[in-house]
């Protein structure tokens, strides 16, 4: 009897902690404008860095530009809040080009599709909550 009992009872402990699983946040970029260069995704779990300095990103990501929609996904993300940056690469130097004002003269966009005008979004207004389950975000580009 004992010994049926053992089975069910590592079912029904342990039931909760498989269904906790790390999630994947897909970021579909929209609005990209030709099939020229890289779009690049870059994955932060806090402010450090965002939204300029990708060395501090926590996952990226470089797709081929694809006029209409490119896909980036984040597997094995682990419950927490995060912040996305995206940037159509033109011309091969994995980063978004600024003019003598600081300004971008490459597409970009954050998460939440946040772009104030006269300074670069925050991460608290960019930030996507990623729990157990999958999670789907647009980031439009545009410059």
């Amino acid at each position: 009897m004992v010994i049926r009992l053992v089975p069910a009872l590592t079912l029904v402990l342990l039931g909760p902690l498989a269904s906790a699983r790390a999630a994947e946040l897909v970021v579909k970029v929209t609005g990209v404008a030709s099939d020229a260069g890289e779009i690049g995704c870059a994955l932060y779990a806090g402010p450090e860095g965002f939204p300029l300095d990708r060395a501090r990103a926590v996952a990226g990501q470089w797709q081929p530009a694809k006029q209409g929609v490119v896909e980036c996904r984040f597997p094995g993300l682990k419950r927490g809040v995060y912040a996305v940056a995206v940037s159509h690469d033109l011309n091969g130097n994995r980063r978004t080009d600024t003019n003598f004002l600081g300004m971008p003269t490459e597409d970009w966009g954050v998460s939440n599709n946040v772009r104030p005008s006269l300074r670069p979004p925050t991460f608290d207004e960019a930030q996507v909550g990623v729990g157990e389950r999958d999670v789907e975000i647009q980031i439009k580009v545009a410059r």
